[in-house]
C-alpha cells in the first residue's frame, strides 16, 4: 500500500475516535437546559468527524487519483521516493510551529506571529523582505484587531515586561 493510503488510514482512525467521542461522550454531561438547544457544543465536532471520515475513506480507497499511472500523476506519493521531497523544509516548518506555540505567551501575539510568518516565508524560499514584513505585519495586525476589539477576547499583543 502506498504512503498516501497509510496516511489516509491513520487519519481515518483518528477521525473515527474523534467521532466516537463527539457522538457518544460529549453530550452526556450537558446541563438539562442545554439539551433542548438545536445546536449543542458537540455539533461542530460531529460535522468535522463525518467530513474527516469521508476524506479518509476517499484516500484509502484511492478515489481521488483516477486511473492515471504514476508517470502521468505526480501527486501519487511512493514511500521509496521520499528523498525527492523537501523533507528538510517540512521539518523546519514543523519546528517553527512548535517554537511559535511556545513563544506565543512570552513574546506576545504580534512579535511571535510576525516572526513566524516571516521565518516561514524564508524557509519556503521567499526573498522579498519588504513584502514579507509588510504582509506579515498587516495580517497580524488585522487578526489581532478582530480578536481583541471585534470579538472582545484578550490577546496579549506584546511581552508582559513591556507593560501591556
Amino acid at each position: 500500500m502506498a504512503l498516501d493510503r497509510w496516511i489516509g488510514l491513520i487519519l481515518l482512525g483518528i477521525f473515527a475516535a474523534y467521532g466516537y467521542a463527539a457522538w457518544f461522550t460529549m453530550d452526556g454531561s450537558l446541563a438539562p437546559f442545554m439539551q433542548r438547544n438545536p445546536i449543542w457544543p458537540s455539533t461542530f465536532p460531529k460535522v468535522l468527524s463525518i467530513l474527516g471520515i469521508l476524506v479518509g475513506l476517499i484516500i484509502v480507497l484511492g478515489l481521488e487519483k483516477g486511473d492515471k499511472p504514476r508517470e502521468e500523476n505526480p501527486s501519487v506519493i511512493v514511500y521509496r521516493q521520499l528523498k525527492e521531497f523537501k523533507l528538510g523544509q517540512a521539518g523546519l516548518l514543523l519546528g517553527l510551529m512548535v517554537a511559535y506555540a511556545l513563544l506565543l505567551r512570552p513574546a506576545g501575539f504580534i512579535i511571535a506571529t510576525v516572526g513566524f510568518l516571516v521565518l516561514g516565508s524564508v524557509i519556503l524560499g521567499e526573498r522579498r523582505w519588504i513584502a514579507m514584513i509588510v504582509t506579515a505585519g498587516l495580517a497580524t495586525g488585522i487578526v489581532w484587531y478582530l480578536v481583541q476589539v471585534v470579538l472582545g477576547i484578550f490577546l496579549r499583543p506584546l511581552p508582559a515586561f513591556m507593560g501591556i
